[in-house]
């Protein structure tokens, strides 16, 4: 994830390969304010004065990154995203609703969050009256199958990656295009309104990955390929009217043939939007911040406030109540290979968890406005099945006396000479100034680090390679769902452990423990009963040392003046397009 908020290309396992969006531009995965906080327009939150949001007007984004291939199979997305979710509606989606309440899974298309047999292999979903494209014709079931099946085409990839790992045969499907007119059979649609998926196994979350926007409807004959972003067929409240330079300019008008009583979750109160990206980030918050002309009725969905933004704002009231707060299930940690020396020293581990300095980490990352210290791996937040825990309990400023002792106990009596790798892009996650923090907490402890430097690719590339994975690196994760399955798995599953591709799993753990409660949890459809299980596997796996959690970011994002009805949920962390109204 990037500073502005939640990275897509950090997030989730992709199962073959690799891409949050989630979402930042494209309106993914993030999060909301604390739990209890108002709702939004009703006082302390952006967008609470002027009474009651009205239907009409433009609402303006300001972006950074474009949005780029607008094609639902394309897209990275969870909850369906932020912008996407205007023009695609899925299966289900996320509850558009603040803190807490916005991470539960909620019917889109489908009348229910889907219908599991008893082993939960298999789901079963049907779909709303009246649903309708754009040119008015029906949406049905083969259309959501087909645009599934699309999305395993290579010339459409960059999607969510889960239906090729769980669906029955989805490891060898190539796409429509050269199937022959078969289609993925564990994929079946007995009647224009139902569609059941078959599954290689149990999938107890199954509905979080049924708001990907790989289950939008797609008309087969509307399909043009790789074309098909320039005009996708809206099932959404909008439609795109332009498309410029890939995503940089996209307008959207509202799709007249949208019924309202068929979505409970969007608003859709702006009559038109227009997205314009490609902008610097102090280009975004300066005119967010002066609101004239058109930017009074605008938003952004990827660039955060930073420090000195912050203190700018500092007592100017009327800004600072511009200012939404969101948390995503996202966690920034000291990350080990126990394969390299002496990080393979249990001890050493826990030395470096006991001498870490969480505040002049905090600090480094924005200060306490923009992170919050973290001991545990999930994220504080019920849904992901956050559990307490501090096994190396290190205090504000980090406890040396007790590193010094493990260290002796390690081998280690006069200190050791470690490196640190870490990012030289300036997105105080990864970035230099959290390693000098880090660097100067250790050296408290007699430990000596020297400081490895890489630009992003490569040290994206470095620290997934499982063959040349440092022993000690910073690194960062976020879930494409709020629950502890994307956030555990990917990370500490050995059967996930990928030798020729992008590896996550950074200390090679290949625990039969841990894998076999992995597949009990997933068993689940108790989401409730599952958050507990995630939450004890956390715990557990926490003891063993095999990564320092450092700190959970805080989005703070600015609105425009005319804003009103800012929602945050804590899936996405971040404002809610489809909630906006901008009279």
């Amino acid at each position: 994830m990037s500073s502005a908020g939640p990275d897509r290309h950090l997030i989730a396992r992709r199962v073959a390969a690799v891409t949050v969006s989630l979402v930042l531009a494209g309106g993914a995965v993030a999060c909301g304010p604390e739990d209890g906080a108002d709702k939004a327009g009703s006082g302390g939150k952006p967008g609470a004065a002027g009474g009651a949001p009205q239907r009409g007007g433009t609402l303006t984004v300001l972006n950074s990154e474009p949005q780029s291939d607008f094609d639902p199979a394309r897209l990275y997305t969870s909850g369906g995203g932020n912008v996407p979710s205007l023009v695609f509606r899925t299966l289900t989606t996320r509850n558009r609703e603040d803190g807490a309440a916005g991470t539960k899974v909620v019917p889109d298309l489908a009348t229910d969050t889907g219908k599991p047999n008893a082993d939960a292999t298999e789901w079963t979903y049907t779909l709303k009256d009246g649903l309708k494209y754009e040119d008015g014709s029906p949406i049905t079931s083969a259309d959501i199958k087909y645009g599934i099946e699309r999305s395993f085409a290579a010339e459409l990839s960059g999607g969510a990656p889960y239906l090729r790992d769980w669906l029955v045969g989805g490891d060898a499907y190539e796409g429509p295009y050269k199937d022959g007119g078969k289609g993925l059979d564990s994929i079946v649609v007995p009647d224009p309104k139902t569609i059941v998926f078959k599954l290689r196994k149990p999938e107890g979350e199954f509905p979080f990955v049924a708001t990907q926007t790989q289950f939008a409807p797609v008309p087969k004959a509307k399909d043009t390929g790789v074309k098909y972003e320039e005009h996708p067929v809206s099932s959404g409240p909008y439609k795109v009217v332009k498309n410029d330079n890939d995503g940089e300019h996209l307008t959207l008008e509202r799709n007249e043939h949208w019924d309202e009583k068929t979505d409970e979750e969007r608003k859709a109160y702006p009559d038109k939007i227009d997205v314009r990206s490609g902008l610097d980030a102090a280009v975004i918050n300066q005119r967010l911040t002066t609101s004239s002309g058109p930017d009074a009725a605008a938003i952004t969905t990827d660039t955060n406030l930073g420090p000195a933004e912050l203190a700018q704002i500092g007592d100017n009231k009327e800004l600072a109540g511009r200012v939404g707060t969101g948390h995503f299930g996202y966690i920034n940690y000291l990350a080990f290979n126990p394969k390299v020396a002496p990080f393979d020293n249990p001890k050493v581990r826990q030395a470096i968890s006991y001498a870490i300095n969480r505040t002049s980490v905090i600090n480094a990352a924005g200060g306490s406005a923009l992170a919050e210290p973290a001991t545990t791996f999930l994220p504080e937040r019920e849904a992901f099945g956050f559990t307490p825990y501090d096994h190396f309990p290190a205090g504000k400023t980090g406890d040396p006396a007790k590193a010094k002792e493990l260290l002796k106990e390690a081998g280690f009596p006069d200190g050791l000479s470690i490196t640190l790798t870490h990012s030289t892009a300036q997105n105080r996650q990864t970035s230099p100034e959290v390693a000098t923090a880090v660097q100067q907490a250790l050296a408290a402890a007699g430990i000596t680090v020297k400081l490895e430097g890489l630009e992003n690719n490569a040290f994206n590339e470095k620290r997934w390679d499982v063959k040349n994975t440092p022993g000690f690196f910073l690194s960062r994760w976020g879930a494409d769902w709020p629950s502890g399955a994307p956030f555990l798995a990917p990370i500490f599953d050995g059967r996930q452990i990928v030798t020729n591709g992008s590896n996550y799993n950074h200390a090679q753990l290949n625990d039969q423990a841990v894998n076999a409660e992995i597949d009990e949890i997933a068993k689940l459809t108790d989401l409730a009963a599952a958050g507990k299980r995630w939450g004890a596997l956390d715990k557990k796996i926490g003891e063993q040392a095999l990564d320092v959690p450092l700190f959970h970011p805080v989005y703070k994002r600015l609105v425009g003046k005319d804003v009103k009805n800012v929602v945050i949920s804590d899936w996405t962390g971040v404002l809610d397009v489809s909630q906006v109204s901008v009279k």
